[in-house]
């Protein structure tokens, strides 16, 4: 459900305001509407994000080291100490970057002196002091002249892939006048360009454990840094969120608080010398959200979330959408072993991970009662990592098997069933939905298809209770036609309204069968898990070897393996498909809009 809000006007005196936000800020319950005027403008705020910007970039950098055996320190950091080492990693990285290039160089160079081999190339300037000019050049063996050996005392040096390479020795002055390629050397012989390399390798290395110093060390400092200036950063908005009266004497600022709430704050500003309003939230508003499901329904709210948030004045399907979620989940996993297997590793998460925070736990939770349904819903068709559990001839498992169990068409049969189901429950959500935002009136043409659904229904599947031809079953085509084609749109002519009523009946007619067949989903998921289980049993027992010691460690792993495989790639399945089936089919066909914005209290 969603939790009612109060809106909130303050009219603080200028001098007063910052003081006022402080304390604001320490009750921590109201959300203060954020203007964008000024904020985009002020410079000092920009800057403060951009350098969130940064210590984020660095905190992802350190997180992302490998630390080998070292053991993180878990412990508190400081705020400046986070601002430090934001320093240092700039100035390792720059380093890295410089070390990088130089290293590319080198390897440039050490390919460039291979045709020539290991000389001092400080030896050729005392050759220039001498009077003599040592020139290099290149070029294909078909372009090379005997000529110039005699002309420029040309002598080869090596030959690569048909390619010469070779000098030249002149006197100082002489022009060299050749078809080939001038080539000039690194300033440093092969042997000095090796040790370069090395150096430059080590000193890398070096950057990169200085790196994973900081890793291991300061992480918490510069988490401690990012929530200081987070708090600042969204100090320095609500500051710039007031609007300004009376000659920028006054300043007025737009809050909401949850009605919980409401007493605390109203005595918080009574002492405060602040003018105030509070009222109740007008369709106009655009109120913050606060789900408040609890203990079962709480647990679905992270699955609502990310499609998104209910507005206001609409109802918060999370509760309505829990048990089908729970049982579409079960069903496409569709195995008990694998939910015993889940529920196993959940429980142990819980129980060991002493540090373990809320959020976690609710995930967990989630997972617990999710794995519980995938369990039950295995014994309706006694899949057991990936083994029939029917096939036994224990007396509990044949009545158990008598009891629940379900054949391919059966499992068919009901994945249709409960999309029926849950489609039109949804219709019967978007009645009370339309009735609570707009008037009873404006669920009059919805509450028409749910007769006519309904009672169709009824006429096509139990006719001892209601045929087709029954006069009862007449008057309620009739009621429904009359809701459907004469209250499509309340307020309007007749004939718009009857128009907009066929294009309603096309629109339901055609997205209807499709929406049901969706279902079908939950059948062929759970069926190819199955499959795939079934598969990995094989192949475990018929690609052992025939050895004794061998033969059962090569059974185990393809099973281990083989079924995490196919556990990962189901449960991956069994979260996607019932999310789409719910933010498709049911959200839609319930009239869920969204779109609301969540409720994040100032504080620190």
């Amino acid at each position: 459900m969603i939790t009612k809000m109060k809106k909130l006007i303050f009219l603080a005196y200028h001098k007063d305001y910052q003081s006022f936000l402080n304390s604001l800020r320490d009750l921590g319950v109201v959300h203060v509407v954020e203007q964008q005027q000024g904020i985009i403008d002020d410079t000092e705020l920009q800057d403060n994000i951009r350098l969130s910007n940064r210590l984020g970039s660095a905190l992802k950098l350190l997180e992302n080291q490998k630390l080998g055996k070292v053991v993180p320190n878990k412990t508190g950091g400081t705020a400046q100490r986070g601002m430090d080492v934001l320093n240092q990693i700039d100035t390792l990285q720059e380093e890295n970057s410089k070390l990088a290039q130089q290293l590319q160089n080198y390897a440039k160079d050490k390919v460039a002196m291979q045709a020539w081999g290991d000389f001092d190339p400080t030896q050729l300037q005392n050759l220039k002091t001498a009077g003599y000019v040592i020139s290099f050049f290149s070029c294909p063996e078909s372009a090379y002249q005997m000529d110039w050996e005699k002309e420029y005392d040309a002598i080869k040096i090596n030959t690569i892939s048909s390619k010469i390479f070779f000098v030249t020795v002149t006197k100082v002055g002489q022009e060299v006048d050749i078809d080939a390629e001038l080539i000039k050397l690194p300033r440093y012989s092969l042997t000095q360009l090796n040790s370069l390399y090395l150096q430059t390798q080590e000193a890398i290395v070096a950057n990169r454990k200085s790196l994973e110093k900081l890793a291991a060390d300061d992480v918490p400092s510069l988490k401690a840094a990012i929530q200081k200036l987070n708090g600042e950063i969204e100090f320095s908005k609500v500051v710039l969120s007031a609007e300004q009266a009376a000659g920028e004497k006054l300043l007025i600022l737009e809050g909401w608080v949850p009605a919980k709430n409401a007493l605390t704050v109203e005595s918080f500003l009574n002492e405060s010398q602040v003018y105030y309003e509070m009222s109740d939230p007008t369709p106009e508003d655009n109120v913050p959200i606060e789900l408040s499901n609890k203990k079962f329904f709480g647990w679905f709210e992270p699955i609502c979330k990310l499609y998104m948030l209910p507005r206001y004045n609409e109802l918060d399907l999370t509760p309505y959408l829990a048990p089908f979620f729970m049982i579409f989940f079960g069903l496409c996993l569709g195995d008990s072993g694998y939910g015993l297997f889940l529920f196993t590793g959940a429980t142990l998460w819980r129980i060991f991970d002493k540090k373990i925070s809320d959020s976690m736990k609710g995930i967990l939770s989630l997972l617990q009662i999710l794995a519980v349904s995938t369990f039950f819903c295995g014994l309706l068709t006694g899949t057991f990592f990936g083994a029939n559990i029917y096939h036994l001839d224990w007396p509990f498992i044949q009545k158990m098997k008598k009891a629940i169990f379900l054949d391919n068409n059966d499992m068919f049969e009901l994945s249709l069933i409960l999309g029926v189901i849950q489609i039109l429950f949804g219709m019967v959500l978007k009645a009370v939905n339309q009735t609570i935002q707009f008037g009873f009136k404006y669920a009059l043409a919805t509450i028409g298809w749910i007769i006519l659904l309904i009672s169709s229904g009824f006429a096509a599947l139990l006719p001892q209770i209601m045929a087709l031809d029954s006069w009862i079953y007449y008057c309620l085509l009739g009621i429904s036609a009359i809701l459907i084609f004469g209250c499509n749109s309340p307020g309007k002519n007749i004939f718009l309204n009857i128009g907009l009523g066929f294009w309603d009946a096309y629109n339901m007619v055609t997205g209807l069968l499709g929406d049901i067949l969706s279902y079908v989903r939950l059948f062929a998921l759970g069926l190819s898990g199955g499959i795939l289980a079934g598969v990995f049993n094989s192949l475990a027992v018929g690609m052992k070897p025939d050895n004794i010691i061998a033969g059962p460690i090569v059974m185990v792993l393809i099973f281990v393996i083989g079924h995490s495989i196919n556990i990962f790639m189901n449960v991956l399945g069994a979260m996607v498909h019932p999310m789409r089936l719910t933010f498709v089919e049911f959200f839609k066909n319930a009239g869920y809009t969204g779109g609301g914005k969540e409720y994040k209290p100032f504080k620190k």
